[in-house]
């Protein structure tokens, strides 16, 4: 698919049953934010804004960084090596231990610090302590904890899931979602956050994208990986659904879904 990333380009594998493939997506790795194990089984267009590298022009210009949730620390080392320089202080948070240690793995090398953080306590860093904050797909962006630790005329610069991301297939599993749910994250509520917590909101752009599962162990990798879209998610719990979803990849071809995507660029007022 022209645009598309793996979860990339189709190819044709040899038919599989459903047993097969389920036993491999459920015992893939779901380390970090590596989504190339998903070529040839997955499709998810791309945003037209191209974050990682904006990213990267903006940590060409920072003197400190603080990359928030950043996973595996896949995002932050690509934007790095495209910026051509780290910035003075360079500093990546994560919460899940098997990313702490893989992104320190990967980010330690380009003298970026890792440090183990749970994603809804408090950011451990001083009042005005970056410049420029990032963040890639956060569980729930903290506004009042990225206000405090920009400097005046900082900028928090983010890419964040929008509403009713992938509910095509969180449906499938769970049944139809209350509009509560489906509108969480919605681009007017997190503008209103955001504002509230003192930060000014340059842009904000969403859009939705197209996704195509191919295999029914592309569906389970993913949801072992992306783990709030179908809570506690086990593939013994949802047999079931699994088994109808890999009978309607095999009768009617892809699964489309449609994930949402929101650019958001804010900053704190100057003194």
């Amino acid at each position: 698919m022209t645009g598309s990333t793996p979860l990339m380009a189709e190819t044709h594998h040899p038919r599989r049953t459903f047993e097969d493939l389920v036993t491999e997506g459920a015992f893939v790795p779901t380390e970090g934010w590596d989504f190339s194990w998903f070529e040839g089984r997955a499709t998810e267009a791309r945003p037209s804004w191209g974050y990682a590298v904006s990213m990267a022009e903006r940590l060409g210009r920072a003197d400190a960084v603080l990359d928030v949730q950043t996973g595996g620390g896949e995002v932050l080392e690509f934007a790095l090596g495209r910026a051509g320089k780290v910035p003075r202080l360079a500093v990546a948070t994560e919460g899940w231990p098997p990313n702490v240690a893989k992104a320190t793995a990967l980010l330690r090398p380009r003298g970026v610090a890792v440090v183990a953080a749970l994603e809804d306590g408090p950011l451990p860093f001083a009042d005005g302590a970056f410049d420029l904050v990032v963040s890639r797909h956060p569980v729930r962006p903290h506004w009042e904890e990225i206000a405090r630790v920009l400097r005046p005329g900082g900028t928090y610069f983010a890419q964040h899931v929008g509403p009713g991301s992938v509910f095509e297939l969180v449906e499938h599993f769970l049944g139809p979602q209350p509009q509560d749910v489906r509108g969480a994250r919605h681009p007017d509520r997190e503008r209103a956050d955001a504002e509230a917590a003192g930060l000014e909101v340059v842009e904000l752009r969403a859009e939705r994208l197209r996704m195509e599962f191919h295999d029914i162990g592309a569906v389970v990798h993913f949801l072992r990986k992306v783990v709030w879209m179908v809570p506690g998610f086990t593939v013994e719990t949802y047999q079931p659904q699994l088994r109808a979803l890999h009978e309607r990849i095999e009768a009617e071809g892809p699964f489309v879904a449609h994930s949402s995507r929101q650019l958001f660029e804010a900053r704190r007022p100057a003194l």
